[in-house]
């Protein structure tokens, strides 16, 4: 062994130490470690005090603190590349080219730079963004190449030990002839080097199961071509709409499912890079869980992600980042208070922590649930807390707590909250949050309805029917996630709320017209209330079952929004939503339809002796076909409505993004291709 692997294995020792002390919550110790003398120009320690810059920069959603974390990842890349071109003249301490242990450190330093500047969510950031990646782009492929040659399926993952076969985009049985195959091989030829079916099965090398890696280097040389491969192209895939265009034009090309599978083969490792690949996963499938509205694959979703928290937190069981994913996964399995309980013991006054950032997730978070509950003063008292947490958007944390306060009746509460955020929003340096222009636009529109229908302009919180924080959280998508109870508690009130919604469903009755009387207040009397109401309602009947009231409900959202004056960002969101309800549907159907073997086909609960055992497989491919081609032109059309000038257009642009890859995926599993819908 030469001098060089010690003193590789000395840095990566040492800097490890101090990752497993960030993990576990306690970020002063670990940045005493990143900092300690005699190791301040080592590339490792460089590479820990960037990514605790980094961290507290984005958990803590404060922009001001990037500068330290491109610093510091800076000099964490001088630094590698300088280790890098003295260790291709020295022989290798382990079974690869010598020297690939730098270039992995090189492109960590590299695809965190280019997230410093995403980050910003500004069009520059993004540009920045790519700037840093595109001289790095060759490498992350040529890596991931050299230690992958035959793909990932024999590696395993967090939610599998040994080796299985990756999310497989197709299903026997939907689409097939005795003429073509089933399945599209190229597909699986990017993963394994061999069609599906192929003449041989590659055979494992350094670090699977058979042959495991051999130290600590072999194990951050995998664990790491992994990530950043899995890291880079993951961010390549969700970037906006017009950057992804931009990036079309350079040569890029994304799979985004290889992207979480390359990620999930690191989580699945034991070095820093796996806990770091399992942060990044957490945090998509939790995105993805919340706000996509459908998944092709829920289960497989749902099941890497427990393994991967359940991996990390049995190693880190007081780390407030894990003690926030098990909460979201109870929350998105409908464990409501499961979550709100693990929230809570995570926020214990007793918990010793010097990691603020990742405890105000869990405030951030807890508050949220406690809305999606209907527990409104509590989460009032939440949402209150964060403003001394952290610098992000006071004035939207108070707007939600004053929202929560009018749905409980406590307007003057809730005025007063509302009459000091002009103020809030004033004394705020740098560009306006998407969430305060729209705060602005909601306090004068209530403002002028207090003012036209003759009420004191000083209690304008008087003329709020429904409450702005469930106004707000159609973005945050909690309604899709409610429990049975509180749907009903939803649809009672605010079907209450006159005029009449004007419409018949399982869960509502109303008499059919929703003409006032002239002479009569009603509640809501503008087009955009009655959207929302609408909408609202659409999302709750949706998320009790009820398919048919939920599409008349956001049919009626869209007949009021054409007329609304300032909620123009609900056409947007309730096409969304309409998409969403036909991948739901689609869903429902085609399980209603089921092969059964050795004669006919039970459709509907009824078994159909009349054709062959195709009858099936052909009325299932055919609501498939009807279902995605509905949603993709609906979803279309909330993408043209998602413009600049629509408030929160940046989120609902993510939503599509989402749902248009998780509709994508569904035509894989059922075997359709585009040409297939026409």
């Amino acid at each position: 062994m030469t001098a060089m692997t010690t003193e590789t294995e000395e840095m990566l020792r040492l800097a490890s130490s101090g990752f497993d002390l960030l993990f576990a919550n306690d970020l002063d110790a670990a940045m005493r470690v990143f900092s300690a003398d005699g190791q301040d120009n080592s590339p490792f320690h460089l590479m820990g005090m960037g990514v605790c810059a980094f961290l507290k920069a984005a958990l803590g959603m404060e922009a001001e603190l990037m500068e330290d974390a491109t610093r510091c990842l800076a000099l964490s890349e001088q630094g590698a590349k300088k280790y890098l071109k003295l260790a291709k003249s020295l022989p290798a301490g382990h079974r690869f080219q010598p020297g690939i242990e730098w270039e992995v450190l090189h492109t960590d330093a590299v695809v965190l730079l280019g997230l410093t500047h995403a980050l910003s969510e500004s069009y520059r950031g993004y540009l920045q963004c790519l700037y840093e990646l595109n001289s790095a782009h060759s490498k992350f492929n040529k890596l991931f190449k050299t230690l992958y040659p035959n793909g990932l399926d024999a590696y395993a993952t967090p939610s599998h030990s040994t080796p299985v076969p990756s999310r497989i985009p197709s299903q026997d049985g939907l689409k097939s002839s005795t003429n073509t195959p089933v399945r599209n091989p190229g597909f699986f030829a990017r993963w394994t080097g061999f069609p599906f079916g192929g003449i041989s099965t590659p055979q494992p090398i350094v670090g699977t199961t058979v042959n495991p890696s051999n130290g600590p280097v072999e194990e951050l040389i995998l664990s790491g071509a992994a990530f950043g491969y899995g890291l880079f192209n993951l961010v390549l895939s969700l970037l906006p709409a017009k950057i992804r265009h931009l990036v079309g034009f350079l040569g890029y090309n994304h799979d985004r499912q290889l992207a979480l599978r390359a990620l999930a083969v690191s989580a699945a490792r034991s070095d820093v890079h796996a806990i770091f690949s399992g942060l990044v996963l957490m945090t998509y499938y939790g995105v993805v869980l919340l706000m996509s509205g459908y998944q092709a694959d829920e289960e497989h979703i749902v099941r890497q992600y427990k393994g991967i928290v359940q991996r990390v937190s049995e190693r880190y069981p007081d780390g407030s980042l894990w003690i926030l994913n098990k909460a979201k996964i109870q929350r998105m399995t409908s464990d409501t208070e499961s979550a709100i309980a693990t929230l809570q013991e995570g926020l214990q006054a007793d918990r010793q922590t010097s990691f603020p950032q990742a405890d105000t997730l869990l405030a951030f978070e807890l508050a949220w649930t406690l809305l999606q509950s209907r527990r409104y003063e509590e989460s009032a008292m939440m949402f209150s807390d964060l403003t001394n947490m952290n610098n992000w958007s006071h004035a939207t944390y108070q707007f939600l707590a004053a929202g929560c306060y009018v749905s409980i009746g406590e307007l003057s509460k809730a005025q007063k909250i509302f009459d000091g955020l002009p103020g809030v929003m004033d004394r705020r340096r740098g560009r306006q949050m998407p969430t305060e222009v729209f705060i602005k636009k909601k306090l004068a529109f209530y403002k002028h309805k207090q003012v036209r229908r003759g009420g004191d302009p000083r209690k304008f919180a008087e003329s709020m029917k429904i409450s702005p924080a469930e106004e707000l959280a159609i973005a945050w998508n909690t309604h899709s996630h409610a429990n049975h109870e509180t749907a009903l508690a939803h649809i009672k009130e605010l079907s209450s709320l006159t005029p009449p919604v004007g419409l018949q469903t399982v869960y509502m009755t109303s008499p059919v017209t929703s003409i006032p009387r002239q002479d009569t207040d009603v509640d809501l009397d503008t087009p955009d209330e009655l959207a929302v109401r609408s909408l609202i309602l659409g999302i709750v009947h949706r998320t009790l079952g009820d398919y048919t009231g939920s599409r008349a409900l956001l049919h009626d959202a869209l007949g009021h929004w054409k007329d609304a004056e300032t909620n123009s960002w609900v056409g947007g969101v309730t096409y969304f939503e309409l998409a969403v309800l036909d991948m739901k549907e689609g869903e429902r159907v085609s399980t209603e339809t089921i092969s059964v073997p050795g004669g006919g086909d039970k459709v509907n609960g009824n078994v159909d002796k009349r054709v062959g055992g195709d009858r099936g497989k052909n009325t299932a491919l055919d609501t498939w076909r009807h279902t995605i081609w509905s949603a993709r032109e609906t979803l279309q059309m909330a993408h043209a409505l998602c413009t600049r000038e629509v408030d929160l257009s940046s989120r609902l642009d993510s939503r599509i993004v989402m749902l248009r890859e998780e509709i994508e995926m569904k035509m894989k599993m059922v075997g359709l291709s585009a040409a297939d819908l026409v």
